[in-house]
C-alpha cells in the first residue's frame, strides 16, 4: 500500500492513476480487439457446428433411398398376418395361408426333493447349497450342458457351493433357454428362447427338443442333470418339441423357424393359422415421403436465412467490447444492449459462407437425369416437383413448395424423386452436402475446432499474438508506473528536506522565542 503526498499535500495517487489511464488506451484497444476476435471465433465455430448437423441430417434422411421407398401395406386379415415394409424398393402383393405357427421347445423337469423327501420350496432354492440338498457333494465342480433346437450346445459350470437360484441365473444368462423354479410344483421349467424345430432328423425321437446332460471334472457323464430332475428316465420329465412355421406364400409351400421373418424387404408376422388365403398389397406411403422432402426444403430455407443474416449483419464500429470498469458504471440491461451491437457483424461478408450460399442456390435449380415410370430417360429438377425459388430477391433463394404437385410426383414415380434429391452420384442432396463440407473445411482453417491449439488456425494465431502484445504492454506499464512513483517519492523527499531546513532556520532566527 502506497501513501503519497504527506510532505507536499499533493494527491500523487490520483495524479499517477490519471497519467496511467492515458498510457493504457493502446492496451485497452488491443484487449477490445482480442475480445471481438474471440466473439468472431465463437460465431465461426457455431456456424460450423450447424453446417455439420445439416450435413449429417442430409446423410441420414433424404440421401437414403429408404426415405423414398416407404410403403403402406394393406392386409385382408390383420388378426392372422401383419406385414410391414422395412427395406423394399418395389411394391409387393400376393396371398399367404398359414397352416402352422412356430413354437418353442419346452422342458418341464421332475419334482426336486430335499434330504427329507419333501418338495423344495422357493426359500430353499435361494438359501440351500447343492451340497446342503445332496445334489452335488464334495469340493469339485461339474459341467451342465443344454442343447436347444437349431443352436449350439451351451455349457455352464456348477459348484457344490452354488444354490439352485445361482444355477438358474447362469442358465438364463448363458444358454438358449429361459428357466425358472415353480414353487407350486417343485419343478424347474424351461423354454427355448427361439422358436423352431431345428435342423435335426424329424424321424429321431429326441429331435426338436431341449436336451440336458452333465459331466464331472474328468469329462465323464455324471448324475447332476438327473438329480436336478432335468434328465434321466423315471424323473417325470415332459418335453414338447419346437415347431417351424408352415405357410403357403403366393402358392409356394415353405417354412420358417420364427413367426416373424423378412421377404423382399417386408417384415411378415404370423399370428394365427388360417382357413383361407390372406391377401396383401403395398403402395408408396406418399405422406411420409412428402414430409421428408418438405422437411429438407424447410431446413434449407432456415439455414440460408440464418447465414444470409449473419454475412449481411451490420457492424457498429462505435460499440466496442466493454471493459470491467465500463461495465461497473452500467446497468445489466444497458450492458446487454451494448454488447448486442458490439457483437454484430462478426461474420459480415465472409467469403466462404457467401460462396457456399451462391453455390447452394445454383444446386437447387440444377437438373438430374433419371427415368420416368415407363423406363425412359428424362431430366428433372426441383421445379418439376413443384419446388422453386420465391419471387422476391430479398429471400436470397428461399424455396416454396406446391404440395399438391409434389404429392402427385411422389405417387407417380418415387424413384425419380430419389434420383433427383438423394441420388448417390449427382443428386441435389449429395451436391448440397459436398458444399457444406467444403465450407466447413474453409471455416476450420480460419477458426479451428474446439480441440485445436491456437497455432493451427488463423484466428488462433491472431489471438496468440495479441496475448503477447498485451503481456509486453502490461510489463511496460508496470515499469512506467514504478518510475512515476519513484519520481514522486523523490519529489516528496526533497520537499520534506526543504521543510526540515526551513524549520531549522526559523528556530535559529528566534522562532522559539
Amino acid at each position: 500500500m502506497r501513501i503519497g503526498g504527506l510532505a507536499s499535500g499533493i494527491d500523487t495517487e490520483s495524479i499517477i492513476r490519471d497519467m496511467m489511464k492515458a498510457h493504457r488506451i493502446p492496451l485497452d484497444k488491443i484487449t477490445q480487439k482480442k475480445q471481438y476476435t474471440q466473439w468472431q471465433l465463437d460465431d465461426y465455430r457455431s456456424t460450423n457446428r450447424d453446417l455439420r448437423k445439416s450435413s449429417d441430417k442430409l446423410f441420414d434422411t433424404v440421401m437414403k433411398q429408404s426415405t423414398y421407398m416407404q410403403k403402406n401395406v394393406s392386409v385382408s386379415d390383420e388378426k392372422a398376418v401383419s406385414i410391414t415394409a422395412k427395406a423394399s424398393t418395389s411394391d409387393f402383393s400376393g396371398t399367404i395361408e398359414v397352416t402352422n405357427l412356430a413354437k418353442q421347445a419346452t422342458l418341464q423337469g421332475g419334482v426336486i426333493l430335499d434330504k427329507t423327501n419333501e418338495k423344495l420350496t422357493e426359500d430353499q432354492i435361494k438359501t440351500k447349497t447343492l451340497a446342503d440338498l445332496g445334489i452335488l457333494e464334495g469340493e469339485g465342480e461339474q459341467k451342465l450342458t443344454i442343447e436347444v433346437p437349431g443352436q449350439e450346445a451351451k455349457t455352464i459350470t456348477v459348484k457344490s457351493s452354488d444354490k439352485i437360484s445361482d444355477v438358474l441365473s447362469e442358465i438364463n444368462g448363458k444358454t438358449g433357454v429361459t428357466a425358472f423354479f415353480d414353487s407350486s410344483t417343485g419343478k424347474i421349467a424351461m423354454s427355448a428362447k427361439e422358436s423352431g424345430f431345428g435342423n435335426e432328423d424329424p424321424m429321431l425321437l429326441e429331435s426338436g427338443t431341449i436336451k440336458i446332460s452333465s459331466k464331472d471334472a474328468a469329462g465323464v457323464s455324471s448324475d447332476l442333470a438327473a438329480k436336478l430332475k432335468l434328465a434321466g428316465s423315471g424323473n417325470g420329465i415332459t418335453k414338447t418339441k419346437g415347431e417351424d412355421a408352415a405357410f403357403k406364400f403366393n402358392g409356394l409351400d415353405t417354412t420358417r423357424s420364427s413367426n416373424t421373418f423378412t421377404i423382399n424387404g417386408f417384415e411378415v408376422s404370423l399370428k394365427q393359422t388360417t382357413t383361407s388365403p390372406v391377401t396383401f398389397s403395398s403402395s408408396t406411403n406418399t405422406d411420409k415421403v412428402l414430409d421428408s422432402v418438405v422437411e429438407f426444403v424447410n431446413d434449407y430455407n432456415e439455414m440460408i436465412e440464418k447465414l444470409n443474416s449473419k454475412i449481411k449483419e451490420k457492424e457498429f464500429k462505435a460499440f466496442h467490447p466493454l471493459s470491467a470498469e465500463e461495465k461497473a458504471d452500467m446497468k445489466e440491461k444497458e450492458i446487454e444492449l451494448w454488447e448486442e451491437k458490439a457483437k454484430s457483424g462478426t461474420l459480415k461478408g465472409d467469403p466462404a459462407i457467401s460462396s457456399m450460399l451462391n453455390k447452394l442456390r445454383s444446386i437447387m435449380s440444377s437438373t438430374v437425369e433419371t427415368t420416368d415410370k415407363d423406363g425412359n430417360k428424362i431430366n428433372i429438377s426441383m421445379k418439376d416437383l413443384g419446388i422453386e425459388p420465391t419471387k422476391s430477391y430479398l429471400d436470397n433463394g428461399k424455396l416454396i413448395i406446391n404440395e399438391d404437385k409434389l404429392r402427385e410426383k411422389i405417387s407417380e414415380n418415387p424413384n425419380a424423386v430419389y434420383d433427383l434429391i438423394g441420388g448417390k452420384d449427382n443428386g441435389i442432396a449429395q451436391q448440397y452436402r459436398t458444399e457444406l463440407q467444403d465450407a466447413q473445411k474453409k471455416i476450420t482453417v480460419k477458426a479451428g475446432s474446439s480441440t485445436a491449439v491456437n497455432d493451427t488456425f488463423a484466428l488462433g494465431r491472431s489471438l496468440k499474438n495479441m496475448d503477447k502484445q498485451i503481456e509486453r504492454f502490461e510489463t511496460k506499464l508496470q515499469m512506467m508506473e514504478s518510475r512515476y512513483y519513484k519520481q514522486f517519492n523523490a519529489m516528496e523527499q526533497a520537499i520534506q528536506r526543504a521543510n526540515s531546513q526551513s524549520a531549522a532556520l526559523m528556530s535559529s532566527l528566534g522562532g522559539g522565542m
